[in-house]
């Protein structure tokens, strides 16, 4: 019931587009933007193309908004997390501090597809070089997780000695913890932005762990 309200409250946010034309991916445009394409085929044997275009640094309205285009035109515009009714099913999108965590089609019977991301864009660029060279690719995915449980196994050690600094807080019922590892401030800087990388890394393919991914930002 919980499940089914939220998708109803999501499927609210759904306004109908202006018609506007679909702007081809630019390569500057890699670090803000996100493009995914479905192709479906009517009732009528027609085929269309849907276009899911993301702007992750238009936050201007204290959001980020999802445009569904069809054909080339828009279609439908709604704030993430997103749901648009398509032929056939839904495209669902989410966003994460990173990029995209979620933007696939959903169909009525309960399949799940990812979205095609467009050759162009940051994650088209990774999509390609998992294909071309899938045991780099792998290697990559693999230290982006090594980063981050790194990342994480830090974050709780200086967690840990900080909350039992306090003489009034656990420390007295299970005495103080020093954190084996004393970074410096430019430590903790490299730190971050390594894990930062990492999950934009992971954003890239659409994975997302709330555990890794939530605690590196």
């Amino acid at each position: 019931m919980f499940e089914e309200r939220r998708r109803r409250r999501v499927a609210r946010r759904v306004k109908p587009g202006d018609g506007r034309a679909l702007k081809r991916f630019r390569w500057w445009q890699l670090p803000s933007r996100a493009l995914f394409y479905l192709r479906l085929t009517n009732n009528d044997g027609r085929r269309m193309v849907y276009a899911v275009d993301v702007r992750h640094q238009n936050t201007s309205e204290g959001h980020v908004k999802a445009h569904l285009y069809l054909d080339g035109r828009h279609h439908a515009e709604s704030r993430v997390p997103a749901a648009f009714p398509v032929q056939g099913g839904t495209v669902e999108v989410r966003a994460s501090g990173f990029g995209l965590k979620r933007c696939h089609y959903v169909t009525a019977d309960g399949a799940e597809y990812q979205l095609v991301p467009d050759p162009a864009s940051g994650e088209g660029r990774r999509a390609r070089l998992d294909h071309r060279h899938p045991a780099l690719s792998r290697c990559i995915g693999f230290l982006s997780v090594i980063v981050l449980l790194v990342g994480l196994v830090l974050l709780i050690l200086q967690l840990a000695e900080q909350i039992t600094r306090e003489p009034e807080g656990l420390a007295q019922y299970v005495g103080t913890f020093t954190s084996p590892v004393d970074l410096s401030a430019v430590g903790n800087t490299v730190v971050g932005l390594v894990t930062v990388a990492a999950s934009t890394e992971r954003a890239l393919r659409l994975r997302y762990s709330w555990l890794l991914d939530g605690g590196a930002g």
